[in-house]
């Protein structure tokens, strides 16, 4: 029987970032270095087939350090971590290795230069993502303020109008971070905000590659995992953009088909914490169903590379 034609939309960038490329690393480095097993508190990313491929290798997932021995190593998250975590680890002289990316840590940085400074910080952010956690942490209780979206903004108590900074988690959506913006600046003229947009470039290119693919395709796939920010932000943006169906999918087996019936073309793009293997097992399910034809939508070039701890290129 002849399979229908499809015109498949590729977007580029799509898929791991930097600071997940150096995460997952310092997982695979550390299990060279010391052996097995390797803690990691939280998932080291936010992706279900990436945990468990360092699972098999040996490494350990937690979800709090009182959950490790104090004689194994432990690594913090890409996510970043409260400053309670490390100074916990050492006092018990655990060895530990930050994973946190670095655009993460550049956000925690900031807050504490702005709280030096005298300033009380608003945090726009999701409500227990392992970010925000990580980012309010590095401050005292009531220093930095969650606010989730434009109408949090009105009902926010700030210590004083005249001494605010905000931040924000890397990973949202940069049409919903630029609204909550403009009504915090609104709201609190004086409010600094960060010389460049706290929102990582992978982030923003993801999203901006979905924005271009979205007037011309039927459906959209998003490769990646529910608990994964920047993925889900991508099924949103597609939404948003004019793409009538959008799904997120963690695996192949997760595509529902009869939402697909009918249409003539799809966009494939995948978040920052899902592997290329995903996107092809994804690509190789629709070639089953359909004569495909593949086009790559490219609107950026990323070559950023983030280094290792040095620890980990010592020898043990």
């Amino acid at each position: 029987m002849t399979k229908p034609p499809l015109a498949l939309y590729l977007a580029a960038p799509r898929g791991f970032c930097a600071g997940v490329d150096r995460a997952i690393k310092i997982v695979e480095m550390a299990l060279r270095k010391w052996g097995a097993p390797v803690y990691v508190r939280h998932e080291i990313v936010h992706n279900k087939f990436v945990v468990d491929r360092l699972r098999e290798q040996g490494a350990v997932f937690v979800e709090e350090l009182e959950d490790c021995p104090d004689d194994r190593p432990v690594i913090f998250s890409a996510h970043g971590v409260p400053k309670a975590v490390p100074a916990q680890a050492q006092a018990r002289n655990m060895i530990y290795v930050d994973a946190t990316c670095p655009l993460v840590s550049k956000v925690h940085i900031e807050a504490e230069r702005h709280h030096e400074a005298g300033l009380q910080i608003i945090m726009i952010g999701h409500s227990g993502h392992p970010e925000t956690v990580g980012t309010m942490g590095q401050l005292p209780p009531g220093e930095v303020l969650l606010v989730e979206t434009v109408e949090d903004v009105a009902k926010v108590e700030v210590r004083d109008p005249s001494k605010l900074a905000f931040v924000t988690q890397t990973t949202l959506s940069i049409d919903d971070t630029a609204g909550i913006v403009a009504a915090l600046r609104a709201q609190f003229p004086q409010i600094i905000g960060p010389h460049k947009e706290d929102i990582c470039y992978a982030t923003t290119n993801r999203q901006e590659a979905v924005k271009a693919m979205a007037p011309k395709i039927d459906a959209m796939l998003v490769v990646g995992a529910p608990n994964s920010s920047n993925s889900r932000r991508l099924v949103e943006v597609a939404s948003r953009a004019g793409c009538s169906y959008a799904q997120l999918v963690q695996r192949a087996t997760e595509i529902d088909w009869r939402a697909l019936d009918g249409i003539t073309s799809i966009g494939i793009t995948a978040g920052a914490s899902a592997p290329e293997e995903l996107v092809d097992e994804v690509i190789a399910a629709l070639r089953t169903r359909y004569d495909v034809t593949v086009t790559e939508v490219e609107t950026a070039t990323e070559n950023v590379e983030f280094k290792v701890p040095r620890a980990l290129r010592e020898p043990a």
